[in-house]
């Protein structure tokens, strides 16, 4: 008896003194952080400078997933409903009924979403989306890309960022600023929506940030984010960053 307790005592020292020569554990990664599905597709852009945006949150653990050609794929991933923020900067224009199920499921486990540009011009058939993210970019009958009086978008343009909610935990203490970006106007956006920014520029649409609930989610929609030059822009990644907090109910 004594002497399989020597030996059990022997061991147990033996694993103790391993442990403290090792160290302590390392931490799993991305514990604590957002986990974020981001997805791309249907537009081109600046991968890197973009990705850097999301790279440099600090509290973020975002996976970026790129829909095939013909249709929505990236929703199809099995790991969709282990997020708590889903980030779109997509433009497919074609959704299964499996596909928007998908969408849906988002909703019913508190999901976050932020849309981020031009995914306000995705899935022009389905209504749901434009529900869904509180508004719309129409596309011309034909599919392809005017700028008329009534419906357009400008590249490279100068204006002025206005903050309307200074008490919205997105926007709350930042000021007015600056941005160097693409505008469009003549986008449709929902009643039921509740802006965070508009522009002081006569032609650019209105709002230019708004939020809405969809079910359990939280739903974010920013307007801001053509290339590096906004992505550059400390407000917009700030923007992007308190964006995704507040969809994953997690505020700063």
């Amino acid at each position: 008896m004594k002497s399989n307790l020597s030996r059990r005592a022997f061991f147990a020292a033996l694993v103790l003194l391993a442990n403290a020569l090792a160290g302590p554990l390392p931490a799993a990664e991305g514990a604590g952080k957002i986990k974020t599905l981001l997805i791309t597709g249907g537009h081109a852009f600046e991968a890197e400078p973009f990705l850097q945006v999301f790279r440099d949150i600090p509290d973020l653990a975002f996976t970026h997933a790129t829909h095939a050609k013909e249709s929505a794929t990236a929703w199809e991933r099995d790991d969709l409903l282990t997020h708590a923020v889903v980030v779109l900067y997509d433009m497919p224009m074609n959704i299964t009924e499996a596909q928007q199920a998908r969408v849906l499921s988002l909703f019913d486990k508190g999901i976050g979403l932020v849309v981020l540009h031009h995914a306000l011009v995705s899935f022009q058939d389905w209504p749901d989306y434009e529900r869904i993210i509180g508004g719309r970019y129409p596309k011309p009958p034909n599919g392809q890309p005017q700028v008329t009086e009534k419906i357009g978008y400008e590249h490279g343009v100068d204006f002025q960022v206005v903050v309307t909610d200074p008490k919205h935990p997105i926007t709350k203490g930042l000021k007015d600023f600056s941005i160097h970006d693409e505008i469009y106007w003549g986008f449709r956006v929902g009643a039921d929506v509740h802006p965070l920014l508009t522009t002081t520029h006569a032609k650019a649409g209105k709002p230019l940030m708004w939020t809405r609930t969809e079910k359990k989610s939280r739903v974010v929609y920013l307007q801001l984010g053509h290339d590096h030059t906004a992505y550059e822009n400390p407000n917009y990644r700030e923007l992007v960053a308190r964006a995704i907090r507040w969809a994953a109910l997690v505020e700063k």
